[in-house]
């Protein structure tokens, strides 16, 4: 860690990227940014609410302007064992952060690791690290010493901040990655916690006055395709996804209680569950165990009214949400991967609550496609959320025709900047365009239909076959739990088309239910989809949060 220096410290370099003076003292991030012409394309002139001043720091947009704006005594965080109100939140991000240049020596620009699952101490560290001007870099509780190396190395972490039940693999992973020099635990009463060097501290704090245009989060990808890959985030970024698909899509009320499983690492987690519900001076429920079973319970008990979780939740809770009092939910959101029509009409069927779909990505932050109330149409993912734009492009750039299947390009207030990787940064942006890796089609009405991820779209015999398409059709099986379609090397075909199936209590593997589910598949969509091979399988692999990893799939074969 850099020596802590004031925090009135005016630093007397320049942003050159945003032509901006930058509060990073510690100019790593800034310094790994991919080149300015590789950029998207960033548009913060289409609504009025994304013109944010220069210099701001989201912490002090998000908490601090709540409490002085007379919200203090609102809960701001609900958990299982109590609540926190909008200035114990606040209070308690503001001993942290002088915990953190006072004796940790965090100065401007220093990147820290937060580890945890989704609790109040895992909130108020993440506004903490804001507060003083660092660089946040969230973790998913499940990840092991093996992969938080990896992340501390790429980020040059040299700090990390652990909920002491989960310390055990930062400490291992501060054995193998020299510039990650301390780990602090929260949760316990060791003199050297977090909460004991909290305790003396002031409840106020001064804010570092970073630029709009500061790096404020380095979020890794969840790995569907392979190795993880850091992406930042700069302060604005924060409040442009609370400004529009929170604000114009969710439409969340100061009333409304939010509740979910995604972790805040991930960032359908953290704009869910935390920066929506607070730039909203709404409420959010924590849950540390937020498995369908645990996060029916926590509706139930809160009385939550908004709920963000992936599509295997909602299909996992639809069998037993007979059996909670949910009453008083209002919205579901999904993202993180494709919505089945069959789970969008069963959880319908289930709760009168036609889920808001959305596709969104750790690229772009949060969601730029999706629908909710009278605009929903089941089976697509929606339209272009107010102040992003998207277009369905071939594999020159160029649009294709309406009806026509191509790859997805999306273009608006965020946008990708992977850290120091140019190569990967050339794919993922071209000619200021962000390309998610997602086929789509777009329809007459401005509707987009998601086909498959880009990699994942299958070629049988010169026919473009969605697998998630499949997934859908074999979804409305009586006997099919999950599954998962892929691609397959063939011969005779170039690819052939393979389902791995969870089945349902009581339906037996074998022949017969084979043909009974290939049959099933050519009644409702075209026959040649149908799938040739058929495996039967008690899980399917699944990121951390959710999020179906098909190419181990592929790589079983």
């Amino acid at each position: 860690m850099k020596q802590a220096t004031p925090l009135q410290h005016q630093p007397d370099h320049q942003n050159t990227v945003a032509g901006a003076f930058s509060a990073h003292v510690d100019t790593f991030a800034r310094d790994n940014l991919p080149p300015r012409h590789l950029w998207p394309a960033m548009d913060f002139a289409s609504i009025p609410d994304l013109v944010y001043p220069a210099r701001l720091n989201a912490a002090e947009q998000l908490l601090d302007r709540a409490v002085k704006g007379g919200d203090g005594a609102r809960t701001a965080i609900h958990f299982p064992d109590g609540r926190w109100t909008y200035s114990e939140l606040l209070e308690q991000s503001n001993r942290i952060a002088h915990v953190l240049v006072e004796d940790l020596g965090v100065i401007p620009g220093n990147r820290v690791m937060l580890r945890g699952p989704n609790n109040p101490m895992m909130a108020a560290c993440w506004f903490a690290v804001l507060k003083v001007g660092a660089v946040n870099v969230c973790t998913m509780p499940l990840l092991r010493s093996r992969e938080l190396s990896v992340i501390a190395d790429k980020a040059r972490v040299g700090l990390a901040l652990t909920d002491a039940r989960f310390a055990d693999e930062c400490d291992h992973a501060a054995g193998n990655v020299p510039v990650l020099e301390r780990v602090v635990r929260f949760g316990d009463d060791s003199s050297q916690s977090l909460e004991t060097l909290m305790r003396d501290k002031p409840t106020t704090f001064t804010n570092v006055d970073t630029s709009a245009d500061d790096v404020s989060i380095i979020a890794f990808t969840s790995g569907t395709t392979g190795q993880p890959k850091g992406t930042m985030h700069v302060h604005r970024d924060l409040l442009a996804v609370c400004d529009t698909f929170s604000a114009l899509v969710v439409k969340p009320e100061r009333d409304d209680i939010f509740c979910g499983s995604p972790p805040l690492a991930f960032t359908f987690g953290l704009g869910g569950l935390l920066l929506f519900p607070i730039r909203a001076r709404a409420s959010t429920l924590l849950l540390e165990q937020a498995t369908p079973p645990h996060l029916l319970k926590g509706m139930q008990d809160h009385r939550a009214t908004i709920c963000f979780t992936a599509p295997t939740a909602y299909r996992a809770m639809t069998g037993n949400v007979k059996d909670f009092d949910i009453s008083s939910l209002r919205k579901c959101v999904s993202a993180g991967e494709h919505l089945p029509k069959a789970t969008f009409e069963r959880w319908r069927d289930a709760t009168g609550i036609e889920i808001i779909d959305g596709i969104g990505s750790t690229e772009i932050l949060h969601v730029f496609i999706s629908a909710s109330g009278g605009e929903i149409r089941p089976g697509s993912t929606g339209r272009t959320v107010p102040g992003y734009r998207a277009k369905v492009v071939d594999e020159t750039g160029n649009e294709v025709p309406t009806g026509s299947i191509g790859s997805l390009a999306v273009q608006g207030p965020t946008g990708c900047r992977y850290l120091d990787n140019v190569e990967r940064q050339e794919a993922y942006v071209r000619d200021g365009w962000n390309l998610p890796g997602d086929s789509y089609r777009v329809d007459e009405d401005g509707y987009f239909w998601y086909q498959a991820r880009t990699d994942d779209l299958i070629v049988s015999s010169g026919y473009k076959i969605s697998g998630p398409e499949v997934e859908n059709a074999l979804l409305d099986h009586p006997g099919v739990a999950e599954c998962g379609v892929v691609g397959l090397p063939d011969e005779e075909r170039g690819s052939v088309v393979k389902a791995f199936i969870v089945l349902r209590p009581g339906f037996t593997s074998g022949d017969e239910l084979v043909k009974e589910l290939q049959d099933f598949v050519k009644a409702q969509i075209a026959p040649y989809k149908y799938p040739r091979r058929v495996a039967f399988v008690q899980s399917l692999p699944r990121t951390d949060t959710g999020k179906l990893q098909r190419f181990r799939l592929r790589e079983t074969e």
